[in-house]
């Protein structure tokens, strides 16, 4: 049945990402994707040997009509050595992925200070990488590392992601949450180099939470509402953090909380030209 002429439903794609099953595999998450709706998945490239093997991959979305939009490339603490523990050929290869398997977007995070030669040449380096592909490198942002009252700023050039000229960007609130700044003064420096979203919400503690949106004190609802106004044209990936879920079933009800609660907010009576 098509949307009422009053109420503007954009056609921005709902993901769910590989890493909201965890510590269960890609495979189950795949399975929870088309069982419950999402328009795709982003694929975390992590410990996971399904989440590296393209043919794998390939078969999954396959197997469950289910398009990958995006590719996470191994750049988190636990994924160190996945497919190499060189940066730059992990970069390559997720933006090999993504072409081979028809995503459009590469989320990667900037460098831990101690990848020094990496995080020295990281912003000339994803510019030019960004200028050989059509597949859009969106660097995330994130946040200090806090310990009792002592803050660490584990990421170089930095966390704060728009001091630096790149491309395309990936907002992730939950970071937002833990980096207890200002999302929507966040998204107006990013401006239209933001092509890529994660939705999860978060409390302002010093943990990055990824909780289910409408759960903590994010403005999840308001920032779907905007994009939908705006016309945003890249995907929403729900990236949310089900390990506390009782059961498969609590699980199952979370994502699908999770989806309702994105299509509901991307609904909106007007839209801004």
């Amino acid at each position: 049945m098509p949307a009422h002429p009053a109420l503007h439903v954009p056609d921005t794609k709902v993901a769910l990402s590989t890493a909201s099953v965890y510590p269960d595999n890609t495979a189950i998450a795949f399975e929870l994707a088309a069982k419950l709706g999402y328009d795709g998945v982003e694929v975390m490239v992590w410990n996971d040997p399904v989440s590296q093997d393209l043919d794998a991959l390939r078969a999954l979305g396959e197997k469950y009509r289910m398009p990958i939009l995006a590719v996470h490339a191994p750049c988190l603490l636990i994924t160190q050595r996945v497919w190499t523990t060189d940066p730059w050929t992990k970069l390559k290869r997720a933006r090999a992925a993504a072409e081979t398997l028809g995503a459009d977007t590469v989320v990667v995070h900037p460098p831990f200070r101690w990848q020094r030669s990496y995080a020295r040449e990281f912003v000339q380096g994803i510019d030019r990488m960004a200028g050989e592909t059509a597949v859009r490198f969106a660097v995330e942002n994130m946040y200090p590392w806090r310990y009792k009252d002592r803050e660490v700023l584990a990421y170089a050039p930095g966390w704060e992601v728009t001091e630096e000229a790149y491309r395309h960007f990936t907002v992730d609130l939950s970071h937002v949450a833990t980096s207890r700044i200002d999302a929507f003064a966040l998204v107006d420096r990013m401006g239209d180099r933001l092509a890529h979203v994660h939705l999860a919400d978060g409390s302002g503690s010093g943990k990055d939470e990824h909780l289910i949106p409408g759960r903590g004190k994010q403005p999840c609802a308001e920032l779907l509402e905007r994009l939908a106004r705006t016309g945003f044209e890249g995907h929403v990936v729900l990236e949310v953090n089900t390990r506390r879920s009782g059961s498969p079933a609590e699980r199952e009800a979370d994502l699908a909380e999770a989806l309702a609660f994105t299509r509901l907010h991307l609904a909106t009576g007007s839209r801004v030209p």
